[in-house]
């Protein structure tokens, strides 16, 4: 009873199908197998595929839908492959099925003793057998019945065996006989689990900010109303996801003052980091940045700007959170009655003690309640978190609480804020994260971003870690930028946005804010321990240009995903030059990006015009995206030249009508 056909090598697939390769609502979802068997018989196979996303919420299965595998050329090395659809957000998963294709054997086998002019009577004769056993498994009366019944008169009423063979080998006939096909040795592959995310998962511009900071006077705790009036400006540069570090109470013990003192002012407002107090804990709003109406309100003024409210998920607590006195069980205490502080060397956090996630009074507990704060914001509307330091968090728990908030909205989505190694990066994506930071941060020269962004589009990480690519972010301020000036910040502005469908920019990016802690990446005057005010409309900020980048992202689908990366060649290690190309090659951009923000760089450039089917002396049409400019390019090498006021080029390549 074991089975004949071999179905190996699924893709895609996360570790044989322990973990949900990540897919998107309404795209594509490409699929291949090794499929093979004993002998030479032809095989035929499809992919059938679910949602399972109502099973967990109603406890009745979804239809099974089904496409077709088709085997890739050239012949011998028994790759298949075919494509479906998701049309629903949530779990899905899908099947890999195999048989023997009878008619299909028999079509192949006629035709090549016919080309080769071999006695065929038996085989016509055979020919005639298959029609029959077909109609006699075929429910009498049917349309694929009477379309038999029609062809087995046909082949007995033939006048030769020319006009027989006509008949058994009409692309009519082949595919009448396959709808029949009684599928022997059929073949399952276990079913492979998919995630399916909607179109912010993988295409999407983020913008932080601090709310407290955004008071009319600079020495005033902003609140969520005075929000309000940053809204127009973040839309119109284009972002599409506003995110704001914990909006919950601080705590008063071992408050941070500014720039990480230990001694803080009266009137300094400490870490939004430091999570709890008297007026509650992560389930709450610190009191100056309004009330939880407010709050409703803004989400909602967001949503018609076209905005959504990202809130981050932050499980630490300061000494004073509502937890340690409520359920001092979930904590791990020294045996002097003290609770070690938060660490990441040298980094030190004294405002802030962590929870024991395996505790004895923890499980289920702590996990229960943390469960809770997700939801309460869900219920409020939230739909986007970024999660702080998951990685020093159980996997387990990560596992077990995205999907218990997924299973009754798929729609929420979960940002990993991982700085870590490789390993647990990737793992946090294949526990359910749905897209992470990234060391795009510190890939800097030609040869690290070509290697970096040729790893993202290669397996394992293709199928379970997507990457936002963040410029800059309150704790890191990348050395790149603080030398740099205008043209530095431009230059990574541009990077991340042409490299990933997904990336994002804390405030004063825009304003080109570089001013550092002597020998650290870290910013002087962190917005992180004091309220920060800014000129918005200061000279020499780069808004428009990010608003024009945000622009021709929304407008060329080929830059709305990180994996279809290809780089090409241009005589100058100073520009990296890499092509994005929607896959019907409808839409196609080319990006070149110096990398030096202190001189001019030229360099002679290749158009990929064997990707179009053109010649190397074709011509093709170009369009300068951040001008409107337009002009014919003639052959296939051309000259750029990029200078530090505009460090690079981004064109859309057509071929000539």
């Amino acid at each position: 009873m074991a089975d004949r056909i071999a179905i190996e090598d699924i893709s895609p697939g996360v570790e044989q199908g322990r973990f949900a390769a990540k897919a998107i609502v309404g795209q594509p979802v490409n699929v291949t197998a090794v499929i093979f068997a004993d002998g030479h018989d032809v095989l035929a196979a499809r992919v059938r595929w679910r949602c399972t996303q109502r099973d967990a919420q109603e406890g009745t299965a979804q239809d099974w839908h089904t496409e077709t595998l088709t085997l890739v050329r050239p012949l011998g090395n028994d790759l298949w492959e075919g494509v479906f659809t998701p049309t629903s957000v949530g779990t899905h998963e899908f099947v890999i099925e195999a048989w023997w294709d009878l008619y299909g054997t028999y079509h192949y086998e006629l035709s090549k003793k016919h080309a080769a002019g071999v006695p065929i009577a038996l085989e016509l004769q055979e020919g005639q057998a298959h029609v029959a056993r077909a109609l006699e498994h075929i429910t009498a009366g049917s349309e694929q019945a009477r379309a038999l019944e029609a062809l087995l008169a046909k082949l007995k009423a033939a006048k030769d065996e020319k006009e027989q063979v006509a008949l058994l080998l009409s692309r009519d006939t082949l595919s009448l006989m396959q709808q029949c096909d009684p599928q022997h040795h059929l073949s399952r592959s276990a079913a492979m689990p998919l995630d399916v995310d909607r179109e912010r998962a993988v295409f999407a511009s983020w913008y932080e900010l601090f709310p407290r900071s955004e008071g009319p006077e600079p020495d005033r705790h902003g609140t969520f109303n005075d929000v309000h009036a940053r809204l127009p400006m973040i839309r119109d540069m284009g972002f599409d996801v506003l995110y704001f570090p914990p909006i919950h109470p601080i705590g008063h013990s071992h408050r941070k003052g500014r720039n990480n003192t230990l001694t803080p002012g009266p009137d300094d407002p400490g870490s939004p980091y430091a999570i709890g107090n008297e007026h509650g804990g992560h389930e709450a709003i610190h009191p100056e940045l309004g009330t939880r109406e407010d709050f409703r309100d803004l989400v909602a003024a967001a949503r018609e700007h076209d905005l959504e409210i990202a809130l981050d998920f932050a499980i630490q607590c300061s000494p004073d959170h509502p937890w340690l006195a409520e359920h001092p069980g979930w904590f791990a205490w020294r045996p002097d009655g003290t609770i070690r502080y938060a660490e990441n060397p040298p980094k030190k956090y004294e405002d802030i003690v962590n929870v024991d996630f395996y505790t004895e009074d923890a499980i289920p507990g702590l996990w229960l309640a943390l469960r809770d704060v997700v939801q309460g914001w869900v219920d409020e509307g939230v739909k986007i978190f970024r999660v702080d330091n998951p990685h020093t968090k159980p996997f387990p728990f990560w596992e077990w609480l995205i999907a218990d908030i997924r299973s009754r909205d798929p729609s929420v989505i979960f940002f990993a804020e991982a700085f870590t190694r490789p390993a647990i990066m990737a793992r946090l994506g294949k526990v359910g994260f749905t897209m992470s930071y990234t060391y795009f941060t510190w890939r800097n020269t030609k040869p690290e971003l070509t290697e970096y962004l040729t790893q993202l589009n290669e397996s394992p990480l293709r199928e379970c870690y997507r990457p936002n690519f963040f410029v800059n972010t309150p704790d890191i301020n990348p050395t790149f930028l603080q030398g740099s000036g205008r043209p530095g910040f431009l230059i990574r502005a541009a990077l991340a946005t042409m490299g990933s469908g997904l990336w994002g920019m804390y405030s004063g990016f825009e304003l080109c804010e570089a001013a550092p802690v002597p020998g650290k990446e870290e910013y002087l005057d962190s917005e992180k321990y004091q309220l920060k005010a800014r000129d918005y409309f200061a000279p020499g900020n780069i808004s428009a240009e990010i608003a024009r980048l945000n622009w021709i992202r929304r407008q060329n689908p080929a830059l709305q995903t990180h994996l279809n990366v290809r780089f090409y060649t241009i005589d100058n290690d100073r520009i990296v030059y890499f092509v994005k190309a929607t896959p019907d090659m409808d839409n196609v951009v080319l990006i070149a990006v110096s990398l030096d923000p202190f001189h001019a760089q030229s360099g002679n450039f290749e158009l990929p015009l064997w990707e179009l089917g053109l010649d190397d002396h074709a011509d093709t049409h170009g369009e300068d995206l951040m001008t409107g400019h337009r002009w014919v390019w003639h052959g296939k090498w051309q000259t750029t030249h990029l200078t530090p006021q505009m460090p690079f080029g981004i064109w859309r390549l057509r071929p000539a009508q």
